[in-house]
C-alpha cells in the first residue's frame, strides 16, 4: 500500500493550530525547519506525537513550568445494540455514543478564560442532537412496527371471524338437518311418559346451589338432566341411591365460542367423523413413484399397495419405485383417480426461453461428417485437407474417437467430424450422423464396398442426410472404379454417371488428386440445401465428445447449432451443469466466441457430459443447476425403474435359464474418452453368452484411481485401462491385492483379451472323438474267447485299448471294450484303414455281420466362446 503524505499546512489545519505554532513544536521536537509546503512523514509524525506526550502540559512561560497540565481532555466511546421491533419482524441496530469532556484549572478560569465551557457545551449540544436523532428514528420504527402489527392482526380478525362465521353457519344447518331427522324418533320416546305427573325441581339458591338437610351446598358446574321420577326424592338431600340406579349428568359446555375443529361434526371425542361412501381422491403421479409415495397420496397403509401390487404379479418394495403405466393401474385397482404429475417443469422454462431467443437467419457453414470402412483414408483425407497428420497419432493408424475440425478453404468454410470406422464404433457413427449435414462416404478404389461402408449409408439414410461419395486411392494400380460403382448401385446409392443423384468424386488423399473437387462438390450440396442459423442469441448444439482432463477438469468439444457461444456463458449439457470458463478452438488456440457449425472445446463444466447429449446456454446459473438437477433425478428413476420390480414370471424364467452353470466375469473399464468407454462397455457386454457373463460393473473417463481399484478387488474384477494409467495409490492396491491390470490403446486386444479371461473360467470339458470305425463282415466261434467278429476297418484307425461302441443299423447296442484284437493270429495294438482283424468284444456275444465297431477316445478340451 502507498503511505498517505500530508503538507505541514495541511496538518495544521487537521490538529486547529496555526502553522508557525507547528512549525515552532516540530523544530522543537528535533525535526529541523520545513515551510508550510513541505511534506511531513509518518516517522517525523510520530517523532512529534512523542515529543508532544512528553511535554504536555508544560508552561510556555519560565515561571509556570511547574505548574503541571493546564486541561486535561477525556474522550469516550461506548457501543451498544438495541432490538427495534417485535422478535419476528424486527432488527437490530448499533448505537455509538462518543464523548469528550475537557477539564481545565479553577484559576485558568477565573482568569477569563471560557475556552473549555465553549467546548464542553458544544460537545454537550451534539450529544443531545444525537440522543435526540436516534430517540426519533427509534420512535418512528416502532411506529412503523406497531402499525404493521396492527394490520396483520386485523387481517388475521377478519379471517378468524370469517372463518367462525361459515363453521358456525355450517354446524347450525347440520344441526338443523340432525334435529329434523329426529323429530320423529323423539316423538315416539315422549309417548310413554305422557302420563307422568310434571316433577317440581326446588329453585336453586343463587348459581349452582341447592339446599339439603346439611344446609347449602356448592355443586358443581353441571346440570341434573333426564332423572326418573322415582329418583326425586333424591333430589331433596338424600345423599346416597339404591343400587343400579344412578342419574345421568352432562357436563355443560364451556361458555367460550371457541370454532369446533374441522369434521367434527357428530361431537365425539374426536375431530373425525367415518365417511359414509368411499373417498375418491386424485393422486398425482409422474414418470415414476416410490411405492411408499404412491400409498401416502391416497392415504393407505403401504402394505396395501404392495398386496395391490403382487396380485398384478409385481414384486416390489415399499422403498422401490415404479413407472407411470404401474402406477396409474394401481390407483384405478384401488378406486382413485389418477392424474399425470404437475409442478414446476424447469424443462418447459428451458424450452420456453430458447424459443423465445429468434432472429435474423443467416447462412453458415454445412457441417460434414466423414465415414467410411476400416482403414479407407478418412483420416488421412481429413488430413490433407487440414495439412496436418493427424494419424499418426492415432494407435495402429485407426481413429479411437470423434474429431471436429473447422477448416477455411479458399471457397468457403466447412467444420469436419471424423468419425471411426470399425465395427464397435456403430453408435458413435451414427450420432455422427444425427448432427450432420452432409455424409462424406469414403471408399477405397481398390477394396470397394466393405460392411461398415453399408452400415454408413445406413446412418446416412437414416439420418436423411444427403450422401457424397468419395472414392479414395484411385492413383493404385489395381483401383477398380467400375466395381465401385456397382457396389454402391446394389444399395440404392445411384451415382451421377448412372443416372442417379449421389455425387461420386474420384480421389487421393496421398497425392491431393482431386480433393478441390470434393470440397467444390460440398460447398455446391450446402448452396442447394440453403443451410441458415440464427447468429445472435443464445447458443445451442450438441456435444460431440467429451474427457477428463487431469490439469484442466471435465472438458467437452461441442458443435454449435444456433446462435454464438460467448466465454462466461451458463451451459446445461444433458445432466451437467456450468459456467464457460475457456474455449479452445481445434488449433489448441483460446477464442472469445463461436458461431454456428463452429466447434470449440469448452471448460468449466461440473462433471463429464455423454457424447451426443445436447447443450443449451442460459440466462442464470440458477436455472442451469435446477434443469441438470431435474434431468439427473429422472434419469435416476428411470434406472431404477429398470432394475427394481420384476415380474414373478420373468422372476421363475430367469432362475430356470441361468441355474448355477453361469459365470461372470466382472469387468472395469476406464478410457480416455467418453466415446471409447461408450463402445468398449457394448463391445465387451456382447461378449456374452449362457455361459459367461462378462459385467462391465463401472466403466468412466480418466485415469484408474483408488477408488476403481477398491471396486475391482471387492468385486474381483478384471480392469481395463484404455488410453489410460493408473495413478500411484491404485498401483499398491492392484499389486497388493493381485488384480488383474490391462493397458491398451486398440480396441481390437481389448475384446481378444477379454474374450480368452472369460474362456479361462469354462474351464474345460470331455469330449469323445471316433478314431475308427471297422465293419463285420463274418462271425466266428471260439472256445476260448467266445465270438469273434471279422472285421474290415474302413475309416481310420482302430487301437486295442480304447473304448467301442457297437452299432446296429447305426443305433447303438453296446457299449464296452475290447478284448482281444489280432491280425493272422497275432495279437497288436492297432489297425489302420483298409485293413482286416478279428475283433473280440469283452462280454458281448450277439455280433452279427453288417454290425459296425465304432473305436473312440475322451478327450479335455478347453472350453471357448
Amino acid at each position: 500500500m502507498s503511505e498517505v503524505t500530508v503538507t505541514v499546512k495541511q496538518l495544521a489545519t487537521v490538529l486547529a493550530m496555526p502553522v508557525d505554532k507547528l512549525v515552532e513544536q516540530m523544530l522543537e521536537a528535533g525535526i529541523g525547519q520545513k515551510s508550510a509546503e513541505q511534506v511531513v512523514t509518518s516517522t517525523e509524525k510520530m517523532k512529534l506525537l512523542g515529543f508532544l506526550r512528553r511535554t504536555h502540559g508544560k508552561a510556555e512561560t519560565t515561571a509556570a513550568v511547574d505548574e503541571g497540565p493546564r486541561k486535561i481532555t477525556l474522550k469516550r466511546k461506548t457501543t451498544e445494540e438495541i432490538q427495534v421491533g417485535n422478535q419476528r419482524t424486527g432488527r437490530t441496530v448499533t448505537v455509538e455514543v462518543r464523548q469528550r469532556r475537557t477539564y481545565v484549572k479553577r484559576e485558568l478560569m477565573d482568569d477569563g478564560s471560557q475556552g473549555p465551557d465553549k467546548e464542553r457545551e458544544e460537545a454537550i449540544r451534539l450529544l443531545g442532537e444525537s440522543e435526540s436523532r436516534r430517540a426519533a428514528e427509534e420512535a418512528a420504527l416502532r411506529e412503523a412496527d406497531e402499525k404493521r402489527r396492527l394490520e396483520e392482526e386485523g387481517r388475521k380478525a377478519d379471517e378468524e371471524r370469517k372463518r367462525a362465521e361459515a363453521e358456525a353457519a355450517r354446524v347450525a344447518e347440520e344441526e338443523a338437518k340432525r334435529l329434523s331427522e329426529a323429530s320423529p324418533r323423539r316423538k315416539e320416546d315422549e309417548k310413554p311418559r305422557a302420563n307422568v305427573p310434571a316433577r317440581k325441581v326446588p329453585e336453586r339458591e343463587g348459581p349452582h346451589r341447592h339446599k339439603g338437610v346439611h344446609g347449602t351446598h356448592r355443586m358443581p358446574e353441571e346440570e341434573v338432566v333426564d332423572v326418573d321420577p322415582s329418583l326425586s326424592r333424591y333430589m331433596h338431600g338424600e345423599l346416597h341411591l339404591a343400587e343400579g340406579v344412578s342419574a345421568r349428568r352432562v357436563k355443560r359446555k364451556p361458555k367460550s365460542r371457541a370454532p369446533e375443529p374441522m369434521g367434527n361434526k357428530s361431537g365425539g371425542p374426536h375431530g373425525f367423523s367415518k365417511p359414509t361412501a368411499p373417498v375418491v381422491r386424485e393422486v398425482s403421479i409422474g414418470e415414476s413413484i416410490t411405492v411408499a409415495d404412491l400409498a401416502q397420496k391416497m392415504a393407505v397403509k403401504g402394505a396395501e399397495v404392495v398386496k395391490a401390487l403382487f396380485k398384478m404379479g409385481v414384486m416390489a418394495t415399499i422403498n422401490q419405485v415404479v413407472d407411470h403405466d404401474t402406477a396409474v393401474l394401481v390407483v384405478e385397482e384401488m378406486g382413485h383417480v389418477a392424474v399425470k404429475g404437475g409442478g414446476v417443469d424447469v424443462e418447459n422454462v428451458l424450452v420456453a426461453q430458447a424459443g423465445a431467443a429468434t432472429g435474423e437467419q443467416e447462412t453458415r457453414a454445412p457441417i460434414v461428417t466423414i465415414m467410411g470402412h476400416v482403414d479407407h483414408g478418412k483420416t488421412s483425407l481429413l488430413d490433407y485437407i487440414r495439412r496436418t497428420k493427424v494419424a499418426a497419432g492415432e494407435a495402429g493408424g485407426i481413429t479411437q474417437h470423434i474429431g471436429a475440425y473447422h477448416v477455411k478453404t479458399p471457397n468457403g468454410m466447412i467444420s469436419f467430424l471424423d468419425t471411426p470406422g470399425h465395427a464397435a464404433f456403430t453408435a458413435m457413427r451414427a450420432r455422427g450422423a444425427r448432427l450432420t449435414d452432409i455424409v462424406v462416404l469414403v471408399v477405397a478404389a481398390d477394396d470397394g464396398v466393405m460392411p461398415q461402408t453399408i452400415e454408413a449409408i445406413q446412418h446416412a439414410r437414416a439420418a436423411n442426410v444427403p450422401l457424397i461419395v468419395a472414392m479414395n486411392k484411385i492413383d493404385k494400380p489395381d483401383a477398380v472404379p467400375d466395381r465401385v460403382m456397382q457396389g454402391l448401385v446394389q444399395h440404392e446409392v445411384v451415382p451421377e454417371e448412372f443416372g442417379g443423384e449421389t455425387q461420386v468424386v474420384p480421389l487421393s488423399a496421398k497425392t491431393g488428386q482431386g480433393v478441390d473437387k470434393l470440397l467444390d462438390a460440398i460447398l455446391v450440396q450446402a448452396e442447394v440445401m440453403e443451410l441458415k442459423a440464427v447468429r445472435k442469441g443464445l447458443a445451442s448444439g450438441v456435444v460431440v465428445e467429451s474427457a477428463l482432463d487431469k490439469g484442466r477438469g471435465p472438458i467437452a468439444t461441442v458443435l454449435v447449432q444456433q446462435g454464438t457461444l460467448h466465454k462466461g456463458d451458463y451451459l446445461v449439457c444433458g445432466t451437467q451443469y456450468g459456467r464457460v470458463r475457456a474455449m479452445f478452438n481445434e488449433s489448441g488456440e483460446q477464442v472469445a466466441d463461436a458461431g454456428p457449425s463452429i466447434p470449440v472445446v469448452v471448460l468449466g463444466l461440473s462433471g463429464v457430459p455423454d457424447a451426443g447429449d445436447d447443450f443449451v446456454a442460459v440466462e442464470d446459473e440458477r436455472l442451469a443447476k435446477d434443469v441438470a438437477q431435474q434431468r439427473e433425478a429422472k434419469r435416476r428413476e428411470t434406472r431404477l425403474v429398470k432394475q427394481a420390480p420384476m415380474k414373478i414370471e420373468d422372476l421363475m424364467s430367469q432362475m430356470a435359464a441361468q441355474g448355477d452353470s453361469q459365470r461372470v466375469l466382472n469387468v472395469v473399464v476406464k478410457a480416455d474418452v467418453q466415446g471409447s468407454a461408450e463402445a468398449l462397455r457394448d463391445a465387451l457386454t456382447k461378449i456374452s453368452t449362457d455361459a459367461v457373463k462378462v459385467n462391465v460393473i463401472s466403466s468412466g473417463v480418466g485415469g484408474l484411481t483408488e477408488s476403481d481399484a477398491t471396486l475391482a478387488q471387492a468385486s474381483r474384477a478384471l480392469v481395463i485401462g484404455f488410453n489410460v494409467r493408473a495413478d500411484a495409490s491404485a498401483r499398491r492396491i492392484v499389486e497388493g491385492a493381485g488384480l488383474d491390470l490391462r493397458y491398451f490403446s486398440i480396441i481390437y486386444d481389448v475384446i481378444d483379451q477379454v474374450k480368452q479371461a472369460a474362456s479361462g473360467l469354462l474351464g474345460t470339458e470331455i469330449r469323445e472323438e471316433i478314431i475308427g470305425i471297422a465293419q463285420v463282415r463274418d462271425v466266428f466261434r471260439s472256445s476260448k474267447f467266445g465270438a469273434i467278429a471279422g472285421c474290415m476297418v474302413i475309416e481310420g484307425t482302430v487301437k486295442r485299448n480304447k473304448p467301442i461302441r457297437v452299432l446296429r443299423d447305426n443305433v447303438v447296442v453296446f457299449q464296452g471294450e475290447l478284448e482281444s484284437l489280432r491280425r493272422f493270429k497275432e495279437a497288436v495294438e492297432d489297425v489302420r484303414s483298409n485293413m482286416e482283424c478279428g475283433i473280440g468284444v469283452k462280454q458281448y456275444n450277439d455280433v452279427r455281420v453288417g454290425d459296425q465297431i465304432e473305436c473312440f477316445e475322451r478327450i479335455e478340451v478347453q472350453r471357448t466362446l
